[in-house]
């Protein structure tokens, strides 16, 4: 067991007070969950600051606390440590707490607006299906080889990220491929990582609420790509105008990715059906269970992830045209009657138009595209009259509904949709989420497709603090009726 004495070597301490030579049984920054012998880290948050919280770590038998001002009165026995963020230090003592568990890995991070998770996904169960044991850390799940553990965040804290990565480097995993949000980037969160190679999906609006311009947003992204070593890739979608942006100041070998011209790995879609699209990739041709073009580039992404990390083209290739779509993007559920839903997680406008442009294309000439979607509360506001004008423009029949609305008024944030939508549009709206799916549902006939957009393989919806049970997969079911 580490002491506080070994493990502060790790941060740039500007005082330690009081005992330092007392063993660490754990690391954390929630006070509730201090045990006798905790590090108790006072991380300054966005919603709140646990500085507040360091007298209920001591009652609680923390050993030590990190923090950024000293409390007015130290508790005998206790040693204090002072830094100048929290944040940087939760990272670096997580990092030496749990022994470098990345410098054990392949660690493969992803980031972008869009494309994260199925990129990250299909990563991990591509280098399973080559007969490798791999992590997982998505928006959707955690898993350390085939075990699941329940997702808490798109990047975890750095406590919770650096054990994740102990527990699958002690599991015999060789790979770890990871999702990395621009919070995560912009809180340290994955500082003190050593990353084999990272991935730029593409960049488009969204959370302004947090970055307040998206200068700073493509900042963020690029900071991951700026502290790669020289030794890892930078693998960049150059169809996105900011892919070269994001490789401008990084040491890493680049290398690129191009649906639309010249780059070392390449894509074109040669036939799109329902159940899937004939690409031709890197020269060759391969029959794939996925639909889209922005499908395709994240096909593409994992096709060059795995070749750069050493992987044949042709297993990659043979191994690609097994893997089934992620959950909740672009999820299929078929009625014995016809009627085809789709569910996927697109909440974005550049996400929402791309999976609306495919079904477009996919439809027959007679078939309608009943699009049901909403906007999340307590996020990016500016993009909510642009989701609903998408929304009204490529589908016949728009519902707009209830998303998560957190701490906001549901009708406050369907009132800021509609208020993007041109007169005339044909729209409905419905505040209940399952009676919108309900609605479009019944509206549907033979042929015509559902998408239900915006929470793709989330299994609840976040009113106030409350999160209650809400599945759309389950809800478009029950209302075709399908018994399985």
């Amino acid at each position: 067991m580490k002491t506080i004495e070994r493990l502060i070597e790790s941060v740039d301490a500007v005082t330690v007070c009081g005992a330092n030579r007392q063993p660490i049984s754990a690391l954390t920054c929630d006070s509730r969950e201090v045990a006798p012998g905790s590090c108790f880290l006072a991380v300054r948050g966005t919603a709140a600051d646990g500085h507040r919280f360091i007298p209920q770590a001591v009652a609680a038998g923390a050993a030590a606390v990190v923090c950024q001002t000293l409390p007015e009165t130290l508790a005998e026995g206790v040693c204090y440590v002072v830094v100048d963020d929290t944040h940087a230090a939760m990272a670096d003592l997580a990092a030496a707490f749990y022994d470098y568990p990345a410098r054990e890995l392949q660690l493969v991070g992803v980031t972008g607006t869009n494309g994260k998770t199925t990129v990250a996904t299909l990563l991990y169960d591509l280098f399973r299906a080559l007969g490798y044991e791999a992590g997982l850390i998505s928006t959707v799940v955690y898993r350390v080889g085939g075990r699941r553990i329940e997702s808490t965040h798109t990047t975890p804290d750095a406590i919770r990220l650096n054990a994740l990565l102990r527990e699958m480097a002690d599991a015999g995993c060789s790979y770890c491929f990871m999702e990395v949000s621009s919070h995560a980037i912009v809180q340290d969160r994955i500082r003190g990582l050593r990353f084999a190679g990272g991935i730029f999906t593409n960049i488009t609006h969204d959370h302004l609420d947090y970055h307040k311009t998206f200068a700073a947003y493509i900042q963020a992204k690029k900071r991951f790509f700026d502290q790669l070593p020289a030794d890892a890739f930078a693998l960049v979608n150059v169809d996105d105008r900011n892919g070269r942006v994001m490789v401008q100041n990084t040491r890493a070998k680049v290398a690129t990715c191009s649906m639309q011209s010249a780059a070392d790995f390449t894509c074109r879609v040669l036939e799109q059906h329902l159940d899937g699209m004939l690409l031709r990739m890197d020269g060759e041709e391969v029959w794939l269970r996925f639909l889209g073009r922005f499908n395709a580039c994240n096909l593409l992404a994992v096709y060059g992830a795995a070749v750069l990390l050493g992987a044949a083209r042709n297993e990659v290739l043979a191994a690609l045209s097994r893997l089934a779509p992620v959950r909740g993007r672009l999820e299929f559920v078929r009625a014995d009657d016809g009627r085809i839903a789709v569910i996927d997680y697109a909440h974005t406008p550049d996400a929402l138009e791309n999976v609306l442009r495919t079904l477009n294309e996919l439809r027959g000439g007679d078939a309608q595209l009943i699009v049901v979607c909403g906007c999340g509360g307590d996020r990016d506001r500016t993009k909510r009259p642009e989701m609903a004008q998408i929304a009204v423009q490529y589908a016949t029949t728009a519902v707009f509904t209830s998303d998560n609305p957190r701490h906001e008024n549901p009708e406050s944030i369907l009132d800021e949709m509609v208020a993007g939508v041109e007169p005339g549009a044909r729209y409905l709206r419905i505040t209940d989420r399952a009676e919108a799916i309900r609605t479009a549902a019944m509206l549907a006939r033979p042929g015509d497709i559902v998408l239900l957009a915006g929470k793709g393989h989330e299994t609840c919806q976040i009113v106030g603090d409350e999160r209650r049970h809400f599945d759309d997969r389950e809800e478009i079911v029950k209302q075709f009726s399908i018994h399985r």
